[in-house]
């Protein structure tokens, strides 16, 4: 297939539910996590789940890296953006995150220079048309977004802009799914492995999961087609009595990954060791943190960073969300004092967070669960 719309054929799709069907087995029930909410919003853009049998539940993972920042590190950006000489810049979907007091949409009116940008490289441009002012990156995603951020640092640090610094969270994925597989709250048949992710990373990193734990992986594209094939994958794995992982979205990941990509994470940054998850609590190794080398451009070094720690709303329950205990419309506050509109928590905030794409696309209410009960 060449083009967009032939990995959306409505036959096509059609014909791999039967085979979907044809695969389960007879009284067997089957749970997939979705690690990427990429994937979340194309199953629930497109209906996908209305095309597979009964016996197969796919759930939402913790790979909206907007999601899983803690309302501390928010406290912590505001922090920094509230200094007079700073320039605090973001990606649009971090300005309605909230944290403990307020979001950077709220300390932005209240005073804090803060701006939404597409890319570091912008805030760059930023920092060199403001020679007198601070300038701060904030840096989220997972291995993803990790190496426009490195490469940033690298160009600021060859042109001599001090000025620049990043105030980095970025996550890596490995860590988050072990800590899923190690929790008892959720038993799971196999995953549908990031693709975003899979671009830097690769496929190989994944076979922990198969060769430690027996669940199939299978790493997977964002089009409606590449979803169906695959479950179809985890479901001919599962049949065949086989436990691997396998890469459906040849067409973008390479099996060992971006080798620049990741050279340019490793010059710039190193792991930390234990970081903070919203709903996954700490986790060892999981997040990154920039080099010594590079101290001029670390933020966390630049600044007096608070180190702020603050306890989810009792209300919201993004944490139970993002393991894939709950769905989103079991929580308490989805679609009455949590939307879009006003977020308590980050899964309604992002655009690939879960509890959005149930929101968004209507796939799932109070009421249709109710009525779905009664029948």
């Amino acid at each position: 297939m060449r083009f967009v719309d032939e990995y959306r054929d409505a036959d096509q799709a059609r014909a791999l539910a039967a085979q979907i069907t044809a695969l389960c087995e007879p009284g067997r029930r089957y749970q997939f996590m979705e690690v990427c909410g990429g994937h979340t919003h194309t199953i629930y853009k497109h209906g996908l789940e209305d095309h597979l049998p009964e016996a197969v539940t796919l759930v939402h993972g913790p790979g909206c890296p907007v999601c899983v920042i803690p309302m501390g590190r928010v406290d912590d950006a505001i922090a920094i953006a509230r200094h007079p000489d700073v320039i605090m810049t973001s990606f649009g979907d971090m300005m309605r995150v909230p944290g403990g007091a307020g979001s950077f949409f709220d300390a932005k009116a209240e005073g804090a220079d803060i701006r939404m940008v597409y890319s570091p490289l912008d805030a760059l441009k930023i920092a060199r048309r403001n020679p007198d002012r601070r300038v701060v990156f904030m840096a989220i995603g997972f291995e993803t977004t990790a190496p426009s951020t490195a490469m940033t640092v690298l160009r600021a640090a060859a042109e001599g802009i001090e000025n620049f610094s990043v105030f980095c969270n970025h996550v890596t994925i490995l860590p988050a799914i072990k800590a899923i597989l190690d929790s008892p709250d959720l038993r799971l048949d196999g995953f549908l492995g990031p693709g975003h992710v899979s671009t830097v990373i690769g496929c190989r990193p994944y076979e922990f999961i198969p060769g430690r734990y027996g669940k199939p992986l299978v790493c997977a594209g964002f089009e409606p087609l590449d979803i169906l094939q695959s479950v179809h994958m985890l479901l001919r794995q599962l049949a065949d009595g086989r436990a691997e992982v396998e890469n459906q979205y040849t067409r973008v990941v390479p099996w060992d990954g971006n080798q620049r990509a990741l050279e340019a994470i490793g010059e710039v940054m190193e792991l930390r060791p234990y970081f903070e998850w919203r709903g996954l609590g700490f986790i060892s190794q999981s997040a990154l943190r920039v080099r010594d080398a590079y101290a001029v451009h670390d933020a966390e070094r630049v600044f007096d960073v608070p180190g702020v720690r603050v306890a989810d709303p009792k209300a919201c329950q993004c944490g139970e969300v993002l393991k894939g205990v709950i769905k989103p419309w079991e929580c308490k506050v989805f679609g009455t004092a949590c939307t879009p509109e006003t977020p308590i928590g980050t899964c309604m905030v992002s655009s690939e967070g879960a509890c959005a794409a149930y929101y968004n696309y209507g796939r799932f209410t109070r009421d249709r669960v109710k009525e779905a009960t009664r029948a």
